[in-house]
């Protein structure tokens, strides 16, 4: 009887030994397969790194709002989906099929509400804009 809470022990710290395995293993991996030459060998001292690649043209560069409104239309969506998947397992009573059938059809519907309204204010449309140099 006494074998179980050592058992439960030797568990817990595997699991910790993992989780800290997962976190810390990518800056040791980053550390060990980066390259080593940094900016101070190779006198760039002061030009501006980007992603450790040398930067092409001026960093100032104006995106599109659209692209933006994309970002957060999927980030919306993607949560909202995330939703579906606890209603499908919490609605699974076969005495209240169509109400919660209903509930959903409502869900996605307020969902496809805000779709139409980005349709209507123009954000789908990804037109180039060119912007004069200031």
């Amino acid at each position: 009887m006494e074998q179980q809470p050592l058992l439960d022990l030797l568990y817990l710290f595997a699991f910790f030994l993992g989780g800290l395995g997962f976190a810390l293993g990518p800056f040791i991996l980053a550390f060990l397969l980066a390259p080593c030459r940094t900016r101070n060998i190779a006198n760039k001292t002061d030009q501006f790194i980007e992603c450790g690649m040398e930067p092409i043209g001026d960093a100032w560069i104006r995106f599109g709002v659209v692209y933006f409104l994309y970002a957060l239309m999927f980030l919306a969506f993607d949560v909202d989906v995330l939703f579906l998947f606890p209603v499908a397992m919490a609605y699974n009573d076969p005495s209240f099929v169509i109400r919660d059938f209903v509930e959903v059809v409502i869900f996605v519907g307020i969902l496809s509400l805000a779709i139409i309204y980005a349709w209507k204010k123009g954000v789908f449309k990804w037109d180039r804009k060119v912007y004069r140099r200031q």
